[in-house]
């Protein structure tokens, strides 16, 4: 299996003066001995030169080769965001008339993305059940470009089989984009097949809850065609990855794989003991999760099964009372987002999920009860067990 956590720890970038942490370079331009080479560099890139930081700075290039170690791929590109980054990427390959088919349980802000803005610009996408391969195939047609899933689906934690995707997408000279914001370290989709991979790197790769930030991995003609001075989006849509941030994120990847170990610890556990409970829990560490034995047998060993958990409570009253006790027991905070290290907990189907229609929710299985945890990094796990199970 792959070892993302090597990967990284072998990756040695220096300062500009040997500093054991690369410099962060303050500009926005940048300067050249002679017109040629300015020339040459708006033809084609150039090893060592950069432009203008709307295409490349030195931080962002280093952030971006700590990426690609981490999934595995040939090259990487940050962005602003998450979702910036999933744009970006779509729009590279996807013109008017195109089609693309998407997994139904998604992050809410995609689903919004793919459903109200990407038609408006001639680009229509299917939702289907990511599981069910025969509707899937029965989708493709002529125009379709990409199959797009979650690795582990927000806020659902369904496990996609992204082998037998690569495997469908390769037979119909699709692409497959992977967001695996859910499961860094612990999966790399780019090793089961898929060509690009995406991150909201607000999350668990950056880990501090103090920035938002995106990446897209993929191929080396993948990247220069995103960063291209003539046609590509990420050049000329400009989210462009502040230096300081590329910096400070640069620096909390080091500490990923250990990060993603004590989530994932703290996780099974209060999943098994909510579970005991007789609640209905939805975590891929159980042996009761759909898809527990396919993500044992896809995942990189040794980092567990993630850091998110999520139980059904049926209604939406209960749900609200229960987080509400929660942040009083001191159990972690009524908050979006996840991957901090304080634990973060949220009603998806009002919040991170209110963009799908409350019949697609139903349809998808999503009820008003359901309450999403991101587990902390938590010393005494037992303790927060018993405050939680106060709060029930």
């Amino acid at each position: 299996m792959y070892d993302p956590a090597s990967e990284i720890q072998d990756y040695l970038v220096f300062g500009e003066f040997g500093g054991v942490n690369p410099s962060i370079t303050d500009s926005s331009t940048f300067t050249f001995m002679n017109p040629d080479k300015m020339s040459d560099l708006f033809d084609h890139d150039i090893e060592g030169c950069f432009l203008y930081s709307r295409h490349w700075n030195p931080i962002n290039k280093y952030l971006s080769g700590a990426l690609a170690k981490l999934e595995g791929s040939e090259s990487a590109q940050v962005t602003s965001s998450g979702i910036s980054a999933i744009c970006s990427a779509i729009l590279q390959v996807c013109s008017q008339g195109d089609e693309i088919i998407s997994s139904r349980t998604i992050y809410g802000g995609t689903y919004a993305l793919f459903k109200n803005v990407l038609p408006k610009y001639g680009i229509k996408v299917h939702f289907c059940d990511i599981g069910n391969f025969k509707e899937i195939e029965g989708r493709i047609g002529d125009s379709t470009k990409i199959i797009y899933c979650e690795s582990i689906s927000n806020p659902l934690l369904e496990v996609a089989d992204i082998q037998k995707l690569s495997q469908i997408a390769n037979q119909n000279n699709l692409k497959l984009f992977v967001d695996n914001t859910f499961s860094p370290m612990f999966l790399s989709p780019i090793k089961l097949g898929a060509d690009v991979v995406l991150h909201s790197m607000t999350k668990f790769i950056n880990g501090a809850s103090d920035c938002v930030a995106g990446c897209i991995c993929g191929t080396d003609d993948f990247i220069h065609e995103l960063t291209n001075i003539n046609s590509g989006i990420c050049m000329l849509f400009g989210p462009v990855l502040d230096s300081f941030r590329s910096a400070s994120i640069l620096k909390n990847m080091h500490t990923l794989h250990i990060r993603i170990k004590q989530h994932s610890h703290n996780a099974q556990y209060i999943a098994e003991k909510l579970d005991k409970l007789g609640l209905r829990v939805l975590y891929p560490g159980l042996t009761s999760h759909p898809q527990h034995e396919l993500l044992k047998s896809i995942m990189n060993k040794g980092f567990g099964f993630g850091g998110m958990v999520a139980i059904d409570l049926v209604n939406k009253e209960k749900a609200e009372t229960f987080m509400e006790k929660m942040q009083k027991e001191k159990v972690g905070y009524l908050a979006v987002s996840l991957g901090y290290y304080k634990t973060l907990f949220s009603q998806p189907g009002h919040s991170t999920s209110s963009e799908i229609p409350l019949d697609e929710q139903k349809k998808m299985g999503l009820s008003e009860g359901i309450v999403r945890f991101s587990m902390g990094l938590d010393n005494d796990i037992e303790q927060t067990f018993n405050r939680i199970k106060k709060c029930l």
